[in-house]
């Protein structure tokens, strides 16, 4: 168990896949969310996660985060128990700098909305800025995955 923290971007263009090391797709749903709390489900290649997040702190930089990995059998049923629909997205992971850059793309209702996630140390770490970096979104919470299940991109007025 521990703090999450982290900074997400928009993205500007799509130098991060010639850059990645590997690139997953990954399909995730939500149990619940209240009250600023979420329980995920997610299936990552051959692996299922079951997640449980808190609430944003300090403006959107760091949240509670516990993660027990489960098997893609049971991430399967228990994405059934999820009322919202799933969230779709291709996750390419580019190293630059001394840090680990998470792009998602994101498919489905999402599609077109790519963004970036650096997690860092502390909240004041300071990290290379890849080429591909733009807008600073951290925050946001249009962009959270959890929002994008009751909000999808494509219903955004003004992107």
């Amino acid at each position: 168990m521990g703090i999450e923290i982290e900074r997400k971007f928009l993205v500007t263009d799509d130098s991060y896949k010639a850059m990645a090391r590997r690139s997953d797709r990954i399909m995730q749903g939500y149990i619940c969310r209240q009250g600023g709390n979420s329980t995920r489900v997610r299936m990552r290649g051959d692996k299922g996660y079951l997640t449980i997040k808190g609430p944003s702190l300090d403006g959107g930089l760091s949240r509670f985060e516990w993660e027990k990995e489960i098997t893609v059998e049971e991430a399967n049923e228990l994405v059934k128990l999820s009322p919202y629909p799933t969230i779709d997205k291709r996750r390419y992971l580019v190293d630059y700098g001394s840090h680990t850059f998470e792009v998602d793309e994101f498919y489905g209702d999402n599609e077109g909305l790519i963004v970036a996630e650096v997690e860092l140390g502390s909240p004041d770490e300071p990290f290379e800025r890849p080429p591909f970096l733009g807008e600073e979104v951290t925050g946001d919470k249009r962009y959270y995955n959890s929002s994008l299940t009751r909000n999808p991109y494509k219903f955004w007025n003004g992107k």
